[in-house]
């Protein structure tokens, strides 16, 4: 794997417009802010334990339900059933549904793709993010 340092990162710009993409995805795809970093942070790991979630999850607000709903949502998947001789736990993976939200988020932040904005705006905060959207959009174009 390539070492990058904090100046080909800078210069790379790709945390620039990461809060508007980031709530852009939030509003795009129906999830919560803490979840979708949760799930950023399981798609790094590949396959993970229930304890990997639970040990990262501490950094984010309280949630009991975080978990169960991420799985009936269909954004964490099982990869391989525990059963009670041989295999201790089950391992999960971020699902393929999960990966492609992810995937996107990454091209959009890259200026590989452009977001569109459908939704209706009525409330301030959705006629803010749609002028955030506009602009990221037309000076993501320029990279």
């Amino acid at each position: 794997m390539r070492k990058l340092d904090a100046e080909q990162i800078r210069d790379s710009q790709v945390f620039k417009h990461y809060r508007v993409v980031r709530k852009w995805v939030v509003k795009n795809y129906g999830i919560r802010d803490s979840d979708l970093e949760i799930l950023i942070f399981l798609d790094c790991l590949d396959l993970f334990k229930r304890h990997d979630f639970e040990t990262n999850q501490l950094t984010y607000g309280w949630d009991k339900a975080r978990w169960l709903r991420l799985k009936k949502d269909g954004w964490v998947d099982v990869w391989r059933q525990r059963n009670n001789t041989t295999r201790k736990y089950t391992i999960y993976k971020v699902s393929y549904k999960g990966r492609r939200m992810i995937n996107r988020m990454y091209r959009i932040l890259l200026g590989e793709e452009e977001m569109t904005y459908k939704f209706p705006q009525k409330r301030y905060s959705e006629k803010v993010l749609k002028n955030a959207v506009d602009a990221t959009n037309k000076d993501l174009r320029k990279l």
